[in-house]
């Protein structure tokens, strides 16, 4: 597959080069991190580190399976390094290697390193890393391509965006998917990098044995994206279908669906009392061509996808994204970074007669407050709050 540049990471890992911390990429299978780390690679050399000096390994290679415990690994690298010089670890899948967080920090201590590792769980940082790093490293959270980055890749940035914007809406932003131009094999790369996330990173990990009750909850949040979801709601639509399933193991089960990158919990947040809400919260998909993939229905709701898609929007841009609650109003999204907040109502287009600025003429007034909408008609201001259509928001 073609190496795509992906300036939005790679700028974030350069100020970090040759920092004490361990440099820690996250993210869902096949998002391109074993891409940028190569980009990294390069970045080191056109930098003058030398070859030798640079160890790259990628767990998932074959070449590399005898390296799958970190007594075996530790001796190869001890072979590798070249005593008097500073080393550059590159570890792709790390999480492959049994005991690899023992090893990570034991690697910090013994040698003059810098070190990068990329991994496909969430559970990466938590445990004995959490417990060894502590303070140590960085992560730097991977998504497949945003809307700006998938024009860029295509070539498409000096045309009408809107054009393309379907496309995107309907297939998502899976390097390998983009780089597809039949249909069919768009949505049969889909479906294999699904079923790998699933099948591998999620009942394999947790040696799940029967993956249907596990198959049956990924669909019914593919199913229900931006719904406020509860674990009774799940638990009742498994059980009227004849699945006979705790709470727990449900709760079990979608957690191990977010370690895997596969959705995002979006928890509930009281603007006014400033806390977070227990119970009920929002969940969405980590790419929007799995929801056309495994729903194959055409009548999906399209004002749910544009939801899902300004999510990963502000996720990508480094936003912690809630729920918002204010009063008996409620709000798509309260996004922080930093000092900075912004509220969000999404739509697909603002229906006659409704008020959709509502929702957020009750909120403080010191942060800004925007509307995206699908419709070019609505684009404009309403009550004071702009009204900005989604591929602007995309593209700005």
């Amino acid at each position: 597959m073609t190496p795509i540049a992906r300036p939005l990471y790679l700028k974030r890992v350069e100020s970090m080069i040759n920092t004490e911390f361990i440099k820690i990429i996250t993210g869902v299978r096949r998002s391109g991190k074993s891409y940028l780390i190569l980009m990294i690679k390069d970045k080191l050399l056109e930098m003058g580190i030398k070859e030798e000096q640079i160890i790259y390994i990628n767990f998932e290679d074959p070449a590399f399976f005898d390296l799958l415990t970190y007594k075996d690994l530790y001796k190869y690298l001890k072979e590798k390094v070249i005593s008097d010089q500073k080393v550059y670890f590159l570890f792709d899948e790390i999480q492959e290697v049994e005991g690899w967080q023992k090893l990570i920090n034991g690697l910090r201590i013994a040698f003059d390193s810098d070190i990068y590792i990329t991994g496909s769980n969430a559970s990466l940082l938590s445990g004995d890393l959490a417990t060894y790093l502590t303070g140590r490293y960085v992560e730097i959270k991977m998504l497949p391509l945003t809307f700006k980055e998938y024009l860029h890749f295509k070539n498409l940035e000096q045309g009408d965006p809107s054009r393309y914007f379907n496309e995107y809406l309907e297939y998502g932003g899976f390097p390998s998917v983009v780089l597809q131009d039949n249909s069919q094999l768009k949505k049969d790369v889909l479906a294999g990098i699904y079923n790998s996330i699933l099948l591998k990173d999620v009942a394999g990990r947790a040696t799940i044995k029967n993956t249907e009750v596990l198959e049956r909850i990924a669909l019914f949040l593919l199913s229900n994206c931006g719904q406020l979801i509860s674990i009774n709601k799940i638990a009742n639509t498994l059980r009227s279908a004849g699945f006979k399933v705790s709470n727990n193991t449900i709760e079990n089960y979608i957690n191990l669906l977010q370690s895997a990158f596969l959705f995002y919990k979006v928890p509930r947040y009281d603007i006014r009392g400033k806390e977070y809400l227990r119970g009920q919260g929002k969940y969405y998909a980590v790419d929007l061509g799995f929801i056309r993939s495994k729903l194959q229905r055409n009548n999906i709701n399209r004002g749910s996808k544009i939801e899902n898609l300004v999510f990963l929007e502000l996720l990508s841009r480094g936003y912690e994204v809630f729920v918002g609650k204010y009063q008996d109003k409620e709000v798509d999204f309260v996004a922080q970074k930093d000092q900075e907040i912004k509220y969000i109502q999404v739509t697909d287009q603002i229906p006659k007669n409704s008020r959709e600025s509502d929702n957020l003429l009750h909120l403080p007034n010191a942060y800004q407050k925007i509307i995206i909408t699908n419709n070019w008609d609505d684009v404009g201001n309403i009550d004071g709050i702009d009204v900005i259509h989604i591929i602007d928001f995309l593209t700005e």
